[in-house]
């Protein structure tokens, strides 16, 4: 069922096109895709024997074929109805294999009940008012009820209708129609497309084109060309137009929006899309197929040698044995470089999987919180892995609720603010080398310092008479700690200190990191920057005390040898000066509580992430290694600084570091290095 969450998705991304284009002008383009889409779940639905989700998906598609045909007009409950459908789809496709549980087939049958109420509505409107247009009777009887809609839309906004006739050769007419079609598409809907066969030309085929649009006969014979056709106004009797296009442009009797709850509990779940597959371009595929075959024909060289080198009577590998050998394991080498790079490449994802799905979250959750917003997205282009990609859902939903229910004013408050009324929430994504910059942006009222700084004291996490010196960066810092919350009272939105301290959890163990900007009555930035992967990295390896350990090469920026008279003491801490910049100093073996040893010079391994730097002192420098991170167990999983294990192939094992919790340890934002003593027993 991985293909009915990726089309409950696509359907989701055009409902927010839908309702985001204008309600009482819907895009009969946008409102036909999201129709096809509802009908392609239901389809797969009722294939795979899914009986509550073909259901749910048919009830949807009648919905969406009575506003297609002008039967119902796109109201905020009928929005919010499709919305819910989008989600409770995609939960029954990922519930499938298992079956699912008692609350989602309740939650399913109640909104198969909304969905059919919405459907009854008042029998559309007469279909004689197209009496008025002079159609023959051969072209009325094959037009469609939606396109005798669209013809009644037409006359209903005053526009015209035309008729182009046009002929073309059958062996291109494939092509030239549809570059046609896109060339009126910016003035003019094409209602009708009625092909034909040309009397004199067995080889041709003739189309006659309905077309609604009020752009004007130059206009439209500009975008026709370089076809050459009859274009014609379709007449209207005038006689009858008064009367029928006042009846035209009677729409359905708007009626009070029904009070519909959304309960936190049923619509809160996790964002991610439940699919664990990813769908990979063939030609990525072919890629890493000829280098596994190549990988093997110098997999049987290698045996060819080997197998040599151990006959009966070889006393000695000759020196062309030697060349012969190195030269066949520098191509495998260079085929395994060119199979993990497309391995890396076919689980890469662009996100704006996910920002497709938070639009339909930040749209709902500002309803419910009485903001008015506005939601930006850029950059959703950018890949990342999978893995990141999904574990990536819950923080960016967590800081899209904290900016809608702390950051953005309510409309009246911006009014007074003399603020624009409707806020604007902006989410980015912008590629930083080996890794990517997420940026959750608002144009609220800040964070509140003094706020924080009240809340901090409460909790005693800063002493009362150390508050008010506390600003920037390490106010900021606050706002993560288990527990923190400045609201007042809990809502359905916030008030349990929970959500800032869920994203911090798992960016961490994503090995990612976030900074927070903020100025007053301006609004707030969250940037997060996190790896491309967590899959394959090459790893710097280094020697402390004895011990080996490997830091991710992507992380590293520099290595400087330093003696003891570069590095400065402050406040108890350490940091060394480079080219102007003092950046923090972590000396490893402190870190994990190992014997120092004393050396004249030391080995400091500069690492960043985003804009920030941290030295880190090592005694030896060994060498850079393609590694695999494997996670710790359970008992470890707690130790601050180690992100994970690896096997560097020559049978030894490595911890690997975190930087982003030793950036953290540096720059004082971690709760220390608990546990570490686990790695020095």
């Amino acid at each position: 069922m991985a293909e009915a969450v990726e089309t409950a998705e696509a359907l989701g991304r055009e409902l927010v096109r839908l309702d985001t284009g204008g309600r009482d002008e819907p895009s009969p383009a946008v409102l036909n895709a999201v129709f096809r889409h509802a009908h392609s779940l239901k389809g797969l639905a009722a294939l795979f024997g899914q009986t509550t989700l073909a259901e749910l998906a048919h009830a949807a598609e009648d919905l969406l074929d009575r506003l297609r045909l002008g039967r119902l007009q796109l109201r905020e409950s009928v929005v919010d109805a499709l919305s819910e459908t989008v989600e409770v789809s995609s939960r029954l496709a990922v519930a499938a294999e298992a079956g699912p549980d008692a609350a989602l087939l309740a939650r399913s049958r109640s909104l198969l009940e909304r969905l059919e109420g919405l459907s009854r509505v008042p029998e559309r409107i007469p279909s004689d008012v197209l009496a008025q247009l002079e159609l023959s009777e051969e072209m009325r009887s094959v037009l469609t009820e939606y396109e005798e809609h669209r013809l009644r839309e037409t006359l209903r906004r005053r526009a015209l209708v035309w008729r182009y006739e046009v002929r073309w050769a059958l062996e291109d007419f494939d092509v030239r129609l549809p570059a046609l079609l896109e060339r009126l598409s910016p003035i003019a809907e094409v209602i009708a497309t009625l092909p034909g066969h040309a009397q004199d030309d067995a080889t041709a085929i003739c189309f006659q084109l309905l077309i609604g649009s009020a752009a004007g006969e130059e206009r439209l014979a500009a975008a026709l060309l370089p076809d050459v056709g009859q274009l014609t106004v379709v007449p209207v009797h005038k006689r009858r137009a008064r009367v029928d296009l006042a009846q035209l442009a009677g729409r359905e009797e708007r009626r009070p929006e029904a009070e519909v709850e959304l309960s936190p509990t049923e619509s809160d779940g996790p964002l991610r899309s439940g699919s664990r597959t990813v769908r990979v371009d063939i030609e990525r595929l072919d890629a890493m197929m000829n280098a596994v075959g190549e990988l093997r024909l110098i997999a049987a060289n290698l045996q060819r040698l080997a197998d040599g080198a151990t006959a009966p009577g070889v006393l000695a590998l000759p020196r062309a044995f030697g060349a012969d050998l190195l030269k066949d394991q520098r191509q495998m080498a260079r085929r395994l470089d060119a199979l993990q790079s497309g391995l890396l490449e076919a689980r890469m994802v662009p996100l704006a999987q996910v920002f497709e799905r938070l639009q339909r979250l930040v749209r709902r959750v500002a309803r419910e919180a009485g903001k008015e917003l506005d939601l930006v997205t850029r950059g959703g282009e950018v890949e990342l892995d999978k893995l990141i990609v999904e574990e990536l859902s819950d923080p960016l939903m967590h800081l899209l609720r904290n900016a809608i229910d702390h950051g953005i004013e309510s409309p009246e408050e911006r009014e007074q603010l003399a603020k624009p009324r409707r806020g604007r929430l902006t989410l980015t994504a912008r590629p930083s080398g080996a890794h990517v910059v997420i940026e959750v942006r608002d144009d609220g009222q800040g964070v509140n310092a003094a706020r924080v700084r009240e809340v901090a004291v409460e909790r005693g996490l800063l002493p009362k008479e150390q508050a008010p010196d506390v600003s920037g960066r390490a106010l900021h810092r606050l706002l993560f700690a288990p527990g923190f919350t400045t609201a007042r009272s809990i809502s359905p939105l916030s008030g349990r200190g929970v959500g800032l301290d869920v994203v911090h959890t798992n960016l961490a163990r994503l090995s990612g990191v976030i900074d927070v900007e903020s100025v007053a009555g301006l609004g707030t930035c969250f940037r997060l920057t996190l790896p491309l992967t967590l899959a394959m990295v090459r790893g710097l390896i280094v020697r402390v005390s004895g011990r080996t350990y490997a830091i991710p090469l992507n992380a590293v920026v520099e290595m400087l040898a330093l003696g003891p008279e570069a590095i400065q003491t402050r406040g108890g801490r350490e940091s060394i000066s480079v080219r102007g910049t003092t950046l923090p100093l972590i000396r490893l073996a402190r870190l994990f509580r190992l014997p120092e040893a004393d050396l004249q010079r030391r080995n400091v391994v500069v690492v960043g992430l985003a804009q920030e730097r941290l030295g880190l002192a090592v005694d030896e420098l060994l060498g850079q290694a393609d590694m695999v991170t494997k996670p710790l167990g359970e008992r470890l999983s707690r130790v601050q600084g180690i992100a994970g294990v690896a096997d560097l192939g020559n049978r030894r094992t490595v911890l690997v570091l975190d930087v982003a919790a030793l950036i953290g340890e540096g720059l004082g934002t971690s709760p220390g290095a608990e546990g570490n003593a686990a790695l020095s027993s």
